[in-house]
């Protein structure tokens, strides 16, 4: 069942081939939402089609002869085509948008990020690197602007749901983010020096991208989480816990000063936490499968393997350092992950570069400007392809 076009949203959708982008269109159907622009990376018949479907204004393909495709594509409808980094920033910052939806994967959506916020657009962020890499930037520019940062994923949305009842004023005192564990909870260091790809990306419960499937297999991604819930919710490090929750329908917890404890439960479907980042603060039907608990049995949860998982503990080193720490593990782990699912390093490698990037990074560097964590991830990728070279 659709619903009315009230308040009927504009939106743009960066990374709109992904598990993210093409769930966030079936959001779209459901919600009467237009869809202004469209930007991918290189998989040119697939945006065709959602243009042909669509028929947005604006689409950018971040490769080049991508786009000059697609271009050549959609010559006959009235869409214009752009290109490169300069094209994602140019649709983030499109007139006549209510919000912008940053579902790229990586470093590319930082200036993306940037280019929405600098033209008083709202963001839905499911893209995590942004606040990881420059979250301090973000988040200040953001308050300058009076723009919203919309949480997209299904923990930092579960936080952002349960903060809507307090008071105001009011604050949480702990934020607890839970994760599956990946495909290989409970296993031990010594089991991980065998894990092949194929392992690796299979995922018990989510349907996502190679690399955030990677990265869940690590729990880098929890890591990750847990930076950029510093900067969403303003909440010091040492006050977010990670708890393993193997069933994914607790999505993440608050805690209040009394001790009261309160969760935001669903099944694991990334179309609740999309819709109500488009949505918000309305609420509106779903088609998304309603949760019955007596179906599940119960609900478990485990203290996090910090030993056999350190990507965890390595994130939560970097932000507590703070700079451009996080930013030095995370251009270390993107790097990583591409050797890894090009089987050119081990799984075990990952944590290890990350480490190793995360150790050598200067006292000093540099202001925390959009340029300085831009050069600083191109080197520290650099580094990260000498020193995977040399653990082979």
């Amino acid at each position: 069942m659709k619903t009315d076009n009230r308040d009927r949203k504009r939106i743009v959708l960066l990374g709109c081939t992904g598990s993210i982008g093409l769930q966030a269109l079936e959001v779209a159907d459901q919600i009467g939402a237009e869809v202004v622009g469209l930007a991918a990376c290189r998989s040119v018949e697939t945006v065709e089609q959602q243009i042909r479907k669509y028929r947005p204004r604006l689409a950018a393909m971040y490769d080049e002869q991508a786009a000059k495709d697609l271009q050549f594509r959609v010559r006959d409808l009235p869409v214009q085509v752009l290109s490169g980094m300069e094209g994602l920033c140019a649709l983030a910052a499109a007139e006549n948008v209510d919000v912008v939806l940053n579902a790229v994967v990586g470093m590319v959506g930082l200036l993306p990020t940037l280019a929405a916020v600098e033209a008083g657009r709202d963001v839905a962020l499911a893209n995590k690197e942004t606040l990881v890499a420059g979250g301090e930037l973000v988040m200040r520019r953001a308050a300058e602007q009076g723009v919203r940062l919309l949480p997209v994923d299904s923990e930092h949305s579960a936080v952002f749901q349960c903060l809507q009842g307090a008071p105001p004023g009011g604050k949480a005192e702990r934020l607890i983010l839970t994760a599956s564990g990946g495909p290989f909870f409970g296993r031990k260091t010594e089991d991980l020096g065998r894990i092949t790809k194929a392992d690796a990306l299979k995922h018990p419960n989510w349907s996502m991208g190679a690399k955030i499937t990677v990265d869940s297999a690590t729990m880098m991604n929890k890591g990750l989480e847990l930076i950029e819930a510093r900067w969403l919710f303003d909440m010091p490090a040492d006050r977010i816990d990670i708890v393993v929750h193997r069933e994914s329908v607790v999505h993440s917890l608050i805690e209040y000063a009394d001790g009261s404890v309160i969760a935001q439960l669903g099944v694991p479907d990334m179309r609740i936490p999309i819709q109500y980042a488009l949505t918000w603060p309305r609420r509106i039907p779903s088609p998304v499968r309603r949760l019955k608990l007596e179906e599940w049995g119960k609900l478990t949860f485990f203290p996090p393997d910090y030993q056999t998982f350190a990507c965890m503990e390595l994130c939560r080193e970097a932000i507590t350092r703070g700079g451009l720490a996080p930013a030095a593990v995370n251009a270390a782990n993107e790097q990583a992950v591409s050797l890894f699912l090009e089987d050119r390093i081990g799984f075990l490698d990952i944590a290890e570069l990350n480490r190793l990037a995360l150790e050598s990074l200067p006292a000093s560097t540099g202001s925390g400007a959009a340029e300085d964590i831009l050069a600083l991830d191109r080197q520290v990728r650099r580094d990260t392809l000498e020193r995977a070279a040399a653990l082979r």
